[in-house]
C-alpha cells in the first residue's frame, strides 16, 4: 500500500511542540537516537527496506527500534511507504522532498563531525565530500534522490551517490 506524500507541501503533519521555536520543533521530532541515522542510510545506502536497513546497519539498530522510526518518520511525512512489485510483503521506503532537503543539514553535520569528533576516515569521507563539492554538488545529490525516491528511477551508475561509495570504498579498502 503506497502512502501519499503530505498534503500540504507547505507543513509537515506533526503535532505542535513545547514551543513553536523551528530549532526546538526539528529537535522534537528529529532529535531522537536514531531518526537521523534512519534518514541517513535511506539517503546515502541506496537501501529501501526494512531488512536491508536493518543487516546493513553500521550502529546495529534493534529491528524494533527501527520499525518504530520507519513508522514515526512515515507519519510525519518525511517517508512513504510502497508496495514492493518484487515481492507481496515487502514495503519499500522512499524519502519525501521534506527529506530530501535535510540533504544540506547532514552534510553540515557530516561535516562538523568529521572536522571535530574522532571519526573514521571511510565513514567520514561523504559528508566531506559533499561538504567540499559545495551547493553545486549537493543540488545534483538532492535532483538524484528525487529522481530515485519521488519518481522511482533506479539509481543511476554514473551519479553523486555511486561516486560517493565508490570514495567510501576507496578509503575503507586502505584501512
Amino acid at each position: 500500500m503506497d502512502t501519499p506524500q503530505p498534503e500540504s507541501a507547505e507543513r509537515l503533519p506533526v503535532p505542535p511542540g513545547k514551543s513553536g521555536c523551528p530549532i526546538n520543533l526539528t529537535v522534537e521530532l528529529l532529535g531522537d537516537r536514531w531518526s537521523l541515522i534512519v534518514l541517513r542510510d535511506l539517503m546515502f545506502s541506496g537501501h529501501r527496506h526494512f531488512r536491508e536497513l536493518l543487516t546493513h546497519s553500521v550502529e546495529g539498530i534493534a529491528s524494533n527500534i527501527l520499525a518504530a522510526r520507519l513508522a514515526k518518520l512515515t507519519g510525519a511525512g518525511l517517508l512513504t511507504r510502497h508496495d514492493d512489485p518484487s515481492h507481496r510483503q515487502k514495503i519499500e521506503y522512499r524519502l519525501t522532498e521534506a527529506a530530501i532537503q535535510l540533504v544540506p543539514v547532514l552534510t553540515q553535520l557530516g561535516a562538523w563531525g568529521a572536522r571535530w569528533l574522532p571519526t573514521t576516515p571511510e565513514l567520514s569521507i561523504r559528508a566531506q565530500l559533499l561538504a567540499a563539492g559545495g551547493p553545486e554538488l549537493g543540488a545534483r545529490f538532492m535532483a538524484e534522490l528525487r529522481a530515485t525516491h519521488l519518481e522511482g528511477h533506479p539509481l543511476p551508475a554514473d551519479g553523486v551517490l555511486a561516486e560517493l561509495t565508490r570514495a567510501y570504498e576507496r578509503v575503507a579498502a586502505r584501512g
